[in-house]
């Protein structure tokens, strides 16, 4: 017996409505990727740092390892997109192939090779999206037209979860439609077939084993997704800039006093870790500069606390008479008289109340109730424990920049993690970071042979990559 025999027109009905769904469900899938191509500048923003950024200059109108990208469509007008895809993609193959734009770049910044971006075609529209943003100065900060100074235009960030839950309910809607479809189809056919049925309520349905274990199953799965994505994540957070103890400006020190980064972090140049540099570093200008050009005496007093310094006598409390009242007596006395002299407006008593309270929250803890003693300053750039880095190895050696990894820490007012520090990041570095030979002692081995290849012209320049430093072994061991 044909299984339509005994089909109602009920059940008709249901089929024709879950026809309709379907196209329902078909078409919003097909507006959803419709509207990938217009790109998320939001998205395309995280995707160029973590893949353009080390090489192309983010104002997008500069030059840098590599061209400056604002304009780039007007530049590539003649060709289709999809070639565009492809460049960004594998340079090198298009290069090879003779495309005529990317032969034209290749003559213009050879040796420097492009990275090949394993990137998607919606996810390099995301980046397209960003750079056009950046570049017309639609997206990001932009000047006041009023002339007032920087302001920060607010975008709206795109929030496609109503996308999500809707399709969610109509994808839960139609399963029911498909179960309740299957259990009268179920009962009809063991009436037919004289047995005794019962139709399947929708509660019969939803706690039914085939739902339950669905249920289970993408529990397991989305859980595992969420706590791997986590864990990857883990030390990479782009823009982390927690707050400090001390309100140290390194826009200040290290860009308008220009300090050199290893005054302060010597340990870069000789060991593995640049090390945090000690307060008594800090000391050797402050015993001279005594009032802050943004806080006046309210940072600058911090460490003074933390190293029991007298900045009325110029002289260091004896270890043991570093006591949190000895040296609120001291800063009091020094805030009080600096504030008035310095013109400052207010009650002094307040104001060196308030200072000492932001001391004391600052430099102590509940494990530690002094001020004196070491500056717990927070820790931002931070690799797993599996990670072997060493900074005088890249900086002494590589003869690398800070700025490389840590961004231009003399234009930022707080340090934020401004790259990934991901597995992949460094190494694309590697692989189209030239190694330094000249007055070099250190690759005395390489230099012969790669010399010879260069001078023979079968070799244009030797990366990191060419010396092994994409042996897994050289991180991990």
């Amino acid at each position: 017996m044909e299984i339509s025999h005994f089909v109602t027109p009920k059940i008709k009905v249901l089929f024709k409505n879950l026809s309709q769904l379907s196209l329902l469900v078909a078409l919003s899938f097909f507006s959803i990727s419709l509207a990938a191509q217009d790109g998320n500048p939001d998205a395309g923003k995280a995707l160029f740092k973590n893949n353009c950024a080390s090489c192309h200059n983010k104002n997008m109108k500069d030059k840098l390892t590599g061209p400056a990208l604002g304009g780039f469509e007007e530049r590539w007008a003649d060709y289709p997109r999809e070639d565009l895809y492809q460049w960004i993609r594998n340079s090198q193959s298009m290069i090879s192939a003779g495309h005529p734009r990317a032969v034209e770049l290749w003559n213009e910044w050879k040796p420097t090779v492009m990275n090949n971006v394993a990137l998607t075609d919606e996810e390099i529209e995301h980046v397209f999206a960003y750079i056009n943003g950046v570049y017309n100065g639609t997206y990001g900060p932009k000047k006041d037209e009023g002339g007032g100074g920087a302001t920060d235009v607010v975008v709206a960030k795109a929030d496609n979860t109503w996308i999500y839950i809707s399709i969610a309910l109509i994808l839960g809607f139609l399963a029911m439609i498909l179960a309740r479809i299957i259990a009268n189809l179920d009962y009809l056919t063991k009436v037919k077939g004289g047995q005794v049925g019962q139709r399947k309520t929708i509660l019969d349905i939803l706690t039914g084993g085939g739902v339950v274990g669905f249920l289970i199953f993408a529990g397991i799965v989305l859980g595992g997704y969420f706590t791997v994505n986590k864990a990857i994540d883990l030390g990479r957070q782009l823009d982390y800039a927690p707050t400090q103890p001390i309100k140290f400006s390194h826009k200040t020190h290290a860009g308008m006093q220009q300090i050199d980064c290893q005054y302060c972090h010597d340990g870069a140049r000789r060991s593995k870790h640049s090390v945090i540099p000690a307060a008594n570093t800090c000391m050797n200008c402050h015993k001279a500069v005594k009032k802050g050009s943004q806080y006046g005496t309210a940072e600058i007093s911090k460490i003074y606390a933390s190293t029991g310094y007298d900045p009325n006598t110029d002289t260091y409390l004896p270890e043991g008479e570093r006591t949190n009242e000895n040296i609120e007596k001291i800063l009091s006395k020094w805030i009080a008289d600096n504030h008035t002299s310095d013109g400052g407006k207010g009650d002094v008593e307040d104001v060196v109340a308030e200072q000492w309270s932001a001391i004391t929250a600052s430099l102590t803890g509940p494990e530690d109730e002094n001020v004196a003693g070491p500056i717990e300053w927070i820790k931002i750039h931070n690799l797993p424990d599996h990670v072997y880095f060493n900074h005088a190895q890249h900086v002494t050696v590589g003869k690398i920049e800070c700025q490389q990894c840590h961004g231009a820490v003399e234009k930022m007012e707080v340090v934020a993690q401004s790259t990934p520090l991901s597995m992949g990041w460094c190494i694309n570095c590697h692989r189209k970071t030239e190694v330094k030979f000249a007055d070099n002692e250190y690759y005395d081995n390489y230099y012969e042979k790669y010399h010879e290849e260069m001078k023979e012209g079968t070799r244009t320049g030797v990366t990191v990559e060419d010396i092994g430093g994409l042996g897994c072994q050289k991180c991990h061991y």
